[in-house]
Order: C-alpha cells, then structure tokens, then sequence
C-alpha cells in the first residue's frame, strides 16, 4: 500500500467528521437538519474518494478519473465553505446572520469555482531572461515541473501538453522537468510518457516527492520508453551547460555530500541544478551552482494557500529570485508547475510552463 493510500485512508475518518459538523452547521441556517440523513450523505461522499483510489491503482478508469475530479472540486469547495462560515461565526457574534447572506456568499464561491476549474486547465507560457558570464551563445531552456500525471491529468492533459510544447520547440534547446511528473493517485504505465518523445530537443528529467507514490521504477521506465534523460545523482552535459539532477529522498537513498557536489561543478561553465523543492539554495550556491530550477510548490495552487506557500517557502512559492554573489548573479527559479495536486482548481496561479533564456553578460 502506498504512502498516498495510507495517508487517504488514516485521514477519512477525521474528515467525514469535519465534513458532517461544517454542512451540519451551513444547514442550520435554512432549517432543521436531519443527522442521519446528513451522516448518509457524508458516508456517500467518502465511499467517492476512497473506492475509486483502489481501482485507480491497478487500472486507471474514465469512471475512476471521474470520481476522483468531482471529489478533488469538491474539497475545494470544503475549504471555501469553511472560509465562509468561519466568518459568518464571527459576523453572528455581532449582528444577525441572514440566510440570503449566506446564500450570495456561497453564489460567489460558485462562481469563483467555475474560473478556478477552468483556470487550471490552461496553460501559459511565461518567458524570464537570465544573464550569465561564461555562455559562447545564448540558449533557451523550456522548464516545466509537476504535470502530475494521474487520475486528475491524464491522456488529454497530456496531450495538450504536448501540443504548447510543440509550439515551442523551435525555440528552446533543452526540456527540464523538475519532478512529479507522476501524481500517484494512478498506475503509471510504460508508454504514459510518450507526450516526451520523439522531440527534436533533449528532455532532462529528476524525480520529486510523488513520483515514488507509483513506484519509482515504473516511473523511470516510462521515461526512458520515451527517450526522456533520467538524472538521478547525476549530471548530463550540454554544449556550455553542466545539468546536474539532485534526486529528492525520503531518507531511503544515499544523498551527495557537499563535496561530492563540489566535483560535480565545472569551472567554465553554466552549472544547473534540477532540485524538486526549492529549499537549499544558499547552500547550493555555496558549491557553486548558478541556477536551479525547482517546482513543489504550485505556487499554492489557489487562495488562500498561495500566501501560506510563500511562507512556508521563506518567500520563494514561486517565481525568478537572484542574489549577487562575488560579482554574478546566481538564480532560482521555482515554476507554478503543469498539473494540480488532488484538487483541480487554481486561483491566483496558472498552470504554467516556462522558457528560461540564458544570455551572456
């Protein structure tokens, strides 16, 4: 059983009774609520999120990918009706509470839901300029991060991903992808990355923290079915560019020590970093790394969760950040990413790719 499904299922129960006091609570306010009944609906709801995650894991299903969105639309919802009644709470301390308040608050999330469904299913192509002092020429690299391949973004997202990255072939030198190109909310088979192949530019891949979920193996073999480079605690040279992959760990793997990194940086180049998690940065650039290139975060996918992600990223949730150390600046560059994480809503973030221009000083 995988950490995923472990998780889901420890944290059902706590949430059917989260659920049951929070509509329970909405409800009283348009009438007398019938417990029983309320208790059936929120049984009803779980057995949606907990069942087709079973089925989901052994054969992904167009009934199963279903189930899965409308409940991740419907988390979202939980957590805007929480908002809503946390300050109704307050409001009723004060005045009275009319329902028809209520009401157009509930109207206003509704529609705020629409955009932030549609919203996610958009992807924007963001362009950032980087300046550099030991390029011969320029070059641009397409970095994207957090497709999240699964029972939320499956066959269609992916091809439309395909088709933005198409677009922009012509225009780019290299794909990096910053990991969880996998979700593992489903099984991920040997030719679920062809979206990757057959490109006329390499695509450098380094797995996050959700690519374990499915198993990593699987993960890396569809990647090499699709011609992707793998850097695991590893490194891929291009032209003027030292690519070097840092692997996220749950403390299972051997990890490179700061002098092990050291080795890997050469001189006279542009040396990269592919990181999952935008953490470490000034340690990394301590060894002497220029750029790296992170994801993680999905920049909070949607308020008010951007704001915590900037928090809890001590200000990097997302974005292009520089530092000037000695007499160059070195850089971060953490992507909002491509897919969503359990809910498919984004408000206040785009799904995103983005090409990195790199230009001599």
């Amino acid at each position: 059983m995988s950490y995923r499904t472990r998780r889901i299922l420890f944290s059902s129960p706590l949430f059917m009774i989260y659920e049951f006091f929070l509509l329970g609570y909405l409800l009283s306010f348009f009438g007398y609520v019938d417990s029983l009944y309320l208790l059936v609906v929120v049984i009803c709801l779980e057995v949606v999120h907990v069942v087709p995650m079973f089925f989901e894991s052994r054969k992904s299903t167009v009934v199963g990918r279903f189930l899965c969105t409308c409940y991740g639309v419907w988390e979202w919802f939980l957590l805007m009706i929480t908002i809503l009644m946390s300050i109704v709470y307050v409001t009723s301390l004060f005045v009275i509470v009319d329902k028809n308040m209520i009401l157009i608050g509930l109207s206003i999330i509704a529609l705020i839901g629409v955009y932030a469904f549609i919203n996610a299913r958009r992807i924007v192509v963001r362009k950032r300029v980087l300046s550099f002092p030991n390029l011969s020429r320029s070059y641009s690299i397409l970095h994207l991060s957090d497709v999240h391949f699964g029972s939320l973004c499956h066959e269609w997202s992916m091809s439309k991903l395909r088709y933005k990255i198409v677009e922009l072939e012509d225009e780019c030198d290299l794909i990096i992808i910053s990991g969880d190109l996998a979700d593992g909310s489903c099984i991920v088979c040997e030719d679920d990355f062809m979206a990757f192949k057959d490109l006329s530019v390499p695509v450098v891949f380094t797995s996050g923290n959700h690519d374990y979920y499915p198993g990593i193996k699987s993960v890396h073999r569809a990647c090499r079915s699709a011609d992707m480079i793998v850097l695991e605690n590893d490194s891929f040279q291009y032209d003027d560019l030292n690519i070097y992959g840092l692997s996220y760990s749950f403390g299972d793997i051997d990890m490179p020590s700061d002098d092990d990194l050291k080795n890997i940086i050469e001189g006279d180049m542009v040396n990269i970093v592919n990181y999952h998690v935008p953490h470490g940065w000034d340690v990394l650039c301590d060894v002497g790394f220029n750029l790296q290139l992170s994801g993680h975060t999905h920049g909070g996918q949607f308020y008010p969760v951007t704001w915590l992600s900037n928090l809890l990223f001590e200000g990097h949730g997302m974005g292009l950040f520089r530092k000037r150390v000695d007499e160059n600046y070195k850089y971060l560059h953490v992507t909002c990413g491509v897919g969503c994480m359990d809910v498919p809503m984004r408000w206040g973030t785009k799904a995103e790719i983005v090409l990195l221009k790199l230009e001599n000083e």
